[in-house]
């Protein structure tokens, strides 16, 4: 009887341990991401008049197409990670009926993009029509300080020598 007593609590002890295993705060959750990754960058290379191939090139294909307003795309994104907060991000991008982009809307605008910030450079996100037959102008390439480590890399470049690419003969195709 006492036997059968401590057997009973041992196998109840080691029961519960188990179970409380499943539950042990140290157990790896994975993230869980769904949908279309979209970055301000990719946001930023968007401009007004694109066509929708190069939307679908620069975004990638929409998570979801409207049956009824063919017009729109939209992107959305989720990523939960390791058991918290759920976070979504969304973005809709509208054409006109001549396939052409009109406007965006969503979670992120045009602006700065975070390489942008990190370098410095201008948010400047405005096109401007080009005139046709005129080249935009580009700002002047001021040459490496000597001795600098731009200059010995501009060096190294220049006195790289091409290789051509060998092209592989083609296969006989008659049956032998």
């Amino acid at each position: 009887m006492q036997n059968t007593k401590l057997l009973l609590t041992s196998l109840t002890f080691v029961g519960l341990l188990a179970l409380a295993g499943c539950s042990f705060p140290g157990v790896y959750k994975i993230d869980i991401q769904q949908g279309n990754v979209v970055t301000q960058d990719m946001i930023d290379q968007l401009r007004p008049g694109m066509t929708r191939r190069q939307v679908r090139f620069i975004m990638g294909n929409p998570l979801l197409q409207d049956t009824f307003n063919t017009n729109r795309w939209d992107y959305l994104y989720s990523l939960q990670p390791g058991g918290g907060k759920r976070q979504q991000e969304r973005m809709s991008v509208f054409f006109n009926d001549s396939d052409q982009l009109v406007s965006l809307s969503g979670d992120f605008m045009p602006g700065v993009s975070r390489d942008q910030e990190i370098l410095g450079g201008s948010g400047d996100t405005t096109v401007s029509p080009a005139t046709e037959g005129q080249a935009p102008a580009q700002p002047e390439e001021k040459p490496a300080k000597p001795g600098s480590t731009e200059e010995s890399i501009q060096r190294e470049i220049d006195t790289i020598e091409t290789t051509p690419v060998p092209t592989p003969a083609p296969l006989e195709t008659s049956p032998q």
